[in-house]
């Protein structure tokens, strides 16, 4: 629900864990879509909640996780690969 930026199902705060995983399952073919599309979305929500909030806006941070945060974890590119044991080393 925009200017709000809230679920219209759910009526949480837009994108909620409903909407992520949605958004993941549309964006599986297109991985590098998902950050772009939603960099997009924080343009816009950072325009219309300023506009409703201006005497306390959301901060930078707290758009970048909502919007964006989360994309990097939606297809698993925060996980590390795990470290190789000594052995696998030659020790």
């Amino acid at each position: 629900m925009r200017p709000l930026w809230l679920c219209r199902v759910c009526a949480a705060a837009w994108p909620c864990p409903p909407a992520r995983l949605l958004l993941t399952m549309d964006y599986r073919r297109d991985r590098a879509g998902l950050p772009v599309y939603m960099a997009g979305m924080l343009f816009d929500a950072a325009r219309d909640l300023m506009k409703l909030t201006p005497s306390q806006p959301p901060t930078p941070e707290e758009l970048f996780d909502r919007f964006l945060a989360w994309t990097a974890r939606a297809f698993g590119r925060l996980d590390p690969p795990p470290a190789p044991g000594l052995d696998q080393l030659g020790f």
